[in-house]
């Protein structure tokens, strides 16, 4: 089994950005490809949220923030021409926001904003690919004709030449651990940090701001961004767009408090910060239980783990280095490990890790 040869079936579970740059590149390399995700459509956390609500008036609103990333960070030469090329096709705008006063800077690399919104950006790469989404995996069983894919008790139509988990690894690691043991420790160690994020429609303030986004240096929020400030969003009359970030260590202790509780709570420290009261017209709250990646010790010279003779992957930003960079060069760097496998044959892994992995 080695994709890179015309006709041989590749599942891809995970429609994030690693998992949709993965499908590309194995369908530009011969490969058939369906990809699996429990979430309604692509993006994973380059995520855009449609808020509706009705006003006192009883007029309904819709509205949609960018929740989860707030913008793609690129740093390496590789992504930057990927983002450009996207960039040319219409997919992603370069953003230089402005910071307000007292902030953390931003790191030293280029900043872009999918367009019309966060998600495009893996449609774009989905584009043409069997996808099926709301579809939470359970269970992959491999058998002499193949894998098959388990999802809510049932199991999905057709056996695969080859597995690519594109998940958070802790999702990842229950998958992983029937088949490899090992993969499934790692992942298991791999530990994300979570994050609540408060968004929401309010009143504008009395005097419109002059930046774009906050990085306050102290207090619980980690980022505050005027979203409808975003080059390609906009608001409203009458309408100013927040999204919110609580930091990754106050999230973590309240990690599984209620809803309501963390929403007052953000929508008080952003007054707080603000030094004036923000009179909200709709607000809710997210929580992304895997946000960011913590360093991960001993990361592989080759971002990604494939298993020829099972025809099983893994890729993702926790082995990438973190941020949508990390997950795209992971996704790179699994499917060229998996289209050169052909050219290497298959020989039985190592006792451990595969050798990529422990590097």
């Amino acid at each position: 089994m080695f994709p890179g040869q015309p006709g041989l079936s590749v599942v891809i579970i995970g429609a994030g950005l690693a998992g949709s740059a993965c499908a590309r590149a194995l369908v530009q390399a011969g490969c058939s490809v369906q990809v699996l995700d429990k979430a309604r459509g692509a993006g994973g956390r380059l995520a855009t949220r449609r808020l509706e609500w009705l006003d006192t008036q009883g007029v309904q609103h819709r509205v949609r923030l960018d929740h989860g990333a707030p913008a793609i960070t690129a740093q390496g030469v590789e992504f930057r021409k990927f983002l450009d090329g996207a960039m040319r096709a219409g997919r992603t705008t370069p953003w230089q926001p402005a910071l307000a006063a007292g902030s953390r800077p931003l790191d030293d690399a280029a900043l872009y904003l999918p367009q019309p919104d966060m998600p495009e950006l893996c449609r774009w790469l989905l584009r043409g690919i069997a996808t099926t989404w709301l579809q939470a995996v359970t269970c992959l069983r491999r058998g002499p004709q193949g894998w098959q894919v388990d999802v809510a008790g049932s199991t999905l139509p057709g056996r695969f030449d080859a597995v690519v988990l594109a998940l958070p690894p802790a999702q990842a690691a229950a998958l992983l651990a029937p088949h490899r043991g090992d993969w499934a420790q790692r992942a298991a160690l791999a530990l994300m940090q979570p994050c609540w994020t408060l968004l929401g429609v309010a009143h504008p303030p009395a005097s419109e701001p002059d930046w774009q986004v906050a990085r306050p240096e102290k207090g619980l929020l980690s980022w505050v961004i005027r979203n409808h400030a975003k080059p390609g969003r906009g608001a409203a009359a009458g309408q100013a767009h927040w999204v919110v970030h609580a930091r990754a260590g106050w999230s973590r202790r309240h990690i599984e408090q209620p809803a309501d509780w963390v929403q007052a709570q953000l929508q008080f420290a952003l007054s707080d910060w603000l030094d004036e009261p923000v009179y909200w017209r709709h607000a809710v709250v997210h929580r992304w239980r895997y946000a960011v990646p913590q360093p991960f010790s001993a990361v592989p010279t080759r971002h990604g783990w494939w298993d020829a003779c099972l025809g099983l992957g893994v890729c993702g930003d926790f082995l990438g280095g973190g941020g949508a960079e990390g997950a795209w060069l992971s996704a790179q760097s699994l499917s060229e490990e998996m289209a050169q496998s052909a050219a290497r044959g298959c020989a039985a892994p190592e006792a451990g890790l595969p050798q990529h992995a422990a590097a």
